[in-house]
């Protein structure tokens, strides 16, 4: 499979043992509620369920199980699980919160497009639409389903146009009475007041409306207006078109609220994956020491994806965090790097809140940036986790501290993942400070250009490229030591400010070009003589 991880996933390591008997009495209340219900299910696709049940063997047994009650044998490693197709809980649909099951349409596009930000890839390049037919109506036997009448679509109503207008009521509703922002934060990033999980008592997330690209079945405000319409299967997002929800809204609010969640986008956070180079900024004076300083907003930002680290001893498989954006500016003797990523939760162990809201185990919040001990002549580079006793690296770690102990910035020289020297961070100059609001890490991590130990610390000089990686721990995702996540070698480049030199090779070029064509009719005039 083709796994995409992303911003917003819960703890899958805790699996459930399977329960064969809970499938069979699903199936048996599906049926109960078929019988009772006054509305058809969706219709069967107009596809050979016998030749889907041979494509579900060959692509989908090995996430969602022989019996499609997701527990097939890659699950336990998944990020969210795979779905329990036994059970008739599909998150994107478009069919009324009283139907049981989406409509065809909505099988055929998940199977289709995928779920981004999950492990589940798109099957466009590799089956045909009549095998998308096929294999959805294999999934729909799966939960007795195969015989149903088509099922009431929700009503869209008429459209409200995106709008500065539609925008500021979208917003009054989100934050009123705590509508959204009570799960999705005030700023829209997941940072939820309180703990949720599914209907099967498994952690959950919830979304970070900020990252479109993470969003299920996309960011098109109509596709909002569905999932706040319909709300989501089997977790805690609820229908805000319950007739009995006190928080319900009529069509065009949803409409209002579609259009400000879309608006919520951060596109400077969308990883590009031509960016590989980090390009600090020099300016005059000193570097910046508060992550909040406007000065950081000049340099040009720079988004890495964070992948789980699966290489050492307890290999990490249930990451929270998917990306991490920096800038860097230095000057004449110090070089400094903001780092922010969207965190949904401030980890600070000992405090009541933050343990409220943690996975087991609560840890600090951290963040590393790894620099090689020295530049080699061509391009190769240390060793990207932690190095080895050939090319050592430079680690700058910065902890977001405990209820006793407050936030601190350490150095180490690593040989490997468990082997390491620490060192004295103030006796070379390393500081740093961080800053946590609204579900982000903004952390400031400075050091001077050179130091007093050529042979244990990198030497910054203009116009190289200098290998750089970072390392993010969740410690409410309880993440810590070898379990956290990472980026692979980048670069680093210290841009040289701009002087007389371009327009000196500019003007020489000017000169050279109307020598040339001087040069050239002076001969032409001599052939036309001869």
């Amino acid at each position: 499979m083709n796994a995409q991880q992303g911003s917003e996933m819960f703890n899958a390591a805790k699996r459930r043992q399977p329960l064969r008997w809970r499938h069979h009495l699903a199936r048996l209340l599906v049926w109960l509620m078929v019988l009772g219900a006054n509305a058809g299910m969706p219709a069967l696709a107009a596809g050979d369920a016998e030749r889907g049940e041979e494509i579900y063997t060959q692509r989908c047994m090995l996430c969602h199980g022989e019996e499609g009650d997701g527990m097939g044998p890659a699950a336990e490693r998944l990020n969210p699980p795979p779905r329990d197709f036994t059970m008739a809980q599909y998150k994107i649909r478009t069919t009324r919160v009283d139907e049981i099951a989406p409509a065809d349409a909505d099988l055929v596009r998940m199977i289709h497009d995928g779920m981004p930000g999950t492990a589940m890839p798109g099957w466009s390049d590799v089956l045909s639409d009549a095998d998308i037919q096929d294999l959805t109506a294999f999934l729909k036997t799966l939960a007795g389903l195969e015989e149903e009448e088509p099922g009431q679509v929700i009503d869209y109503g008429t459209q409200v146009p995106v709008s500065p207008e539609s925008i500021a009521q979208g917003r009054e509703l989100f934050h009123e009475d705590d509508r959204c922002s009570e799960c999705h934060g005030q700023a829209g990033k997941g940072d939820a007041v309180k703990k949720l999980k599914d209907d099967s008592g498994y952690r959950t997330w919830p979304r970070n409306l900020t990252k479109p690209w993470t969003f299920r079945g996309s960011n098109d405000p109509r596709d909002i207006f569905a999932r706040i319409t319909t709300g989501i299967a089997g977790t805690q997002m609820p229908s805000f078109d319950d007739p009995d929800s006190e928080g319900r809204l009529s069509i065009e609010q949803r409409w209002h609220v579609a259009n400000y969640v879309n608006s919520l986008e951060k596109m400077e956070k969308v990883v590009r994956p031509e960016n590989t180079v980090i390009r600090a900024l020099r300016l005059p004076g000193t570097v910046p020491t508060e992550p909040d300083d406007s000065l950081w907003q000049q340099a040009p930002p720079t988004t890495f994806m964070l992948v789980p680290q699966l290489i050492a001893a307890e290999r990490f498989f249930t990451p929270a965090n998917d990306t991490i954006t920096i800038r860097a500016i230095y000057s004449e003797e110090e070089i400094g790097f903001h780092l922010e990523w969207d965190d949904r939760t401030r980890s600070i162990p000992g405090d009541k809140t933050a343990e409220k809201i943690a996975d087991p185990g609560l840890s600090e919040d951290k963040v590393a940036i790894q620099l090689p001990l020295a530049l080699t002549a061509g391009a190769e580079k240390p060793y990207f986790l932690h190095g080895d006793s050939r090319a050592p690296v430079n680690l700058w770690l910065w902890r977001s501290g405990t209820a006793e102990n407050h936030a601190g910035v350490s150095l180490a020289t690593a040989r490997g993942i468990a082997d390491r020297d620490i060192r004295d961070a103030a006796e070379v100059g390393l500081n740093g400070k961080g800053s946590y609001q609204d579900g982000t890490w903004q952390v400031v991590l400075r050091r001077p250009l050179m130091t007093a130990d050529l042979s244990q610390d990198l030497q910054f000089h203009e116009g190289t490229f200098i290998p750089i990686a970072f390392s993010v721990w969740d410690g409410s995702n309880s993440e810590n030591d070898s379990a956290h996540t990472l980026t692979t070698w980048y670069w680093l480049l210290l841009k040289p400010p701009p002087g007389n030199a371009p327009w000196l090779f500019a003007g020489l070029a000017f000169v050279l070009m109307l020598l040339g064509q001087a040069w050239w009719a002076r001969t032409a005039q001599r052939r036309q003589r001869s």
